[in-house]
């Protein structure tokens, strides 16, 4: 099931430093972002392997998940929040401000064949 993690960051009179260091639960071998998303719904799949964290570095967006079972709503606002989405995650992004921009680290290399598009029911 899906889950928010909090990013440590350090704030002082310069600004803010988040780190993401030893607590992404997988190796990250593929990083996307999404930006100048319009009113579209992003995602609607989850997968047979992959694990991602999304991270919404600017602006904010919904992340709506379904495991078969229950069915979660995320509010991405802040550059600290990191949302684990697990393969079993059926998942859509959307309702993206205009200055979004949503990074996503995952585990696996990009595979047509991981994605499902069929919801569950």
């Amino acid at each position: 099931m899906a889950e928010i993690i909090s990013l440590k960051t350090f704030t002082d009179s310069r600004g803010n430093l988040t780190v993401i260091e030893k607590i992404i639960p997988f190796d990250i071998k593929r990083i996307f972002y999404i930006y100048g998303v319009d009113d579209s719904v992003r995602g609607n799949h989850r997968h047979h392997k992959t694990i991602q964290a999304a991270i919404c570095l600017r602006g904010k967006c919904i992340i709506s998940n379904n495991t078969g079972k229950e069915k979660q709503k995320f509010i991405l606002d802040s550059p600290d929040k990191c949302l684990i989405l697990y393969p079993e995650d059926y998942h859509s992004m959307h309702h993206f401000s205009s200055d979004a921009i949503l990074m996503v680290f995952a585990s696996e290399y990009f595979d047509n064949n991981d994605y499902i598009f069929t919801p569950y029911d």
